[in-house]
């Protein structure tokens, strides 16, 4: 399981979703070029966006095929995201196992 926080520049968790994003198949075999954000994930390590590359994933979630995220995730992934973009120093955290 991929958690998912809203983290400040020292490292404090500002906001965390509910929900988490399930590693599997699905996931694995994004299309990284139509994908760059989601399809970069790994399972077993943390990633890192920035305000900047908050926005790409924004773009991301609603194209997503059925079955990748949630509904309740998709709609934590566009809140936390707009949490980094209304903040300062602010970085969208997916934590792996």
């Amino acid at each position: 399981m991929i958690n998912v926080q809203v983290r400040g520049e020292s490292g404090t968790v500002e906001a965390r979703a509910e929900h988490g994003l399930a590693w599997g198949p699905e996931l694995a075999a994004l299309d990284q070029s139509e994908f760059p954000m989601l399809g970069h994930l790994l399972p077993y390590a943390d990633t890192v966006f920035n305000s900047r590359q908050v926005v790409t994933l924004l773009a991301e979630v609603p194209r997503l095929p059925p079955g990748i995220v949630t509904d309740a995730l998709a709609r934590e992934l566009l809140d936390l995201g707009q949490t980094v973009l209304d903040g300062q120093h602010l970085y969208l955290w997916f934590l792996g196992d």
